[in-house]
């Protein structure tokens, strides 16, 4: 894939996060600045997610460490144990924020 079709997905994949944490019920606050979105739950902890173009990868950064996903057919796929970014978030929400939160996109 090349630069500008990177960019453009990777902005829809942090729209679909910002709708998958509004429409869930977890108390968690998102905000967006450029290609970095924040959310910070209601402990005052922080999960960071964003897009690395050089390296055409979603990060997150959370409280348990750092995750790096990389587009595997029509999923973007952690680098290490290859689970699906939207389960992988759904865990870290519910990890850092200590209630059970399932994150989906939205189609």
């Amino acid at each position: 894939m090349n630069e500008s079709e990177f960019l453009t997905l990777a902005e829809r994949t942090l729209d679909a996060i910002e709708r998958a944490v509004e429409s869930s019920s977890a108390d968690v606050e998102s905000m967006r600045v450029g290609n970095v979105l924040t959310l910070e739950l209601v402990d005052g902890s922080k999960i960071v997610i964003n897009s690395q173009t050089p390296m055409q990868q979603i990060w997150v950064a959370a409280k348990s460490g750092g995750f790096h996903f990389e587009r595997v057919a029509e999923r973007w796929c952690d680098t290490r144990d290859g689970a699906e970014l939207f389960a992988a978030l759904s865990r870290l929400v519910s990890a850092q924020g200590g209630q059970p939160v399932v994150l989906r996109a939205s189609r």
